[in-house]
């Protein structure tokens, strides 16, 4: 799935039509202290390989995500495109 680089679509905060910069929204860091982090050590220490048993379910697609930045105002808006899709978006120029 392809998307150029600039698209011009609504901007609530405009309040109009403007031209927006397309980016791919990037994950953080995990935290190497939250709960689930601890638990999961907690549970493989002592071990070798996985505790948790493993489930083999049919994989969906995810739903593909960008974020839209309006170029006159700096507003940022999620963007989902179509619904469960297999294909990864992938930015172009034009």
């Amino acid at each position: 799935m392809e998307i150029a680089k600039e698209i011009t679509t609504y901007c609530p905060k405009c309040n109009k039509h403007t031209v927006h910069t397309v980016k791919m929204p990037s994950k953080g860091p995990q935290r190497s202290m939250s709960k689930a982090t601890r638990r999961h050590n907690r549970a493989i220490k002592g071990y070798v390989g996985s505790v948790e048993p493993q489930i083999h379910t049919k994989k969906l697609g995810k739903r593909q995500v960008v974020l839209l930045t309006c170029k006159e105002c700096k507003y940022i808006v999620n963007r989902t495109f179509g619904r469960r899709s297999k294909k990864k978006i992938e930015i172009v120029q034009g």
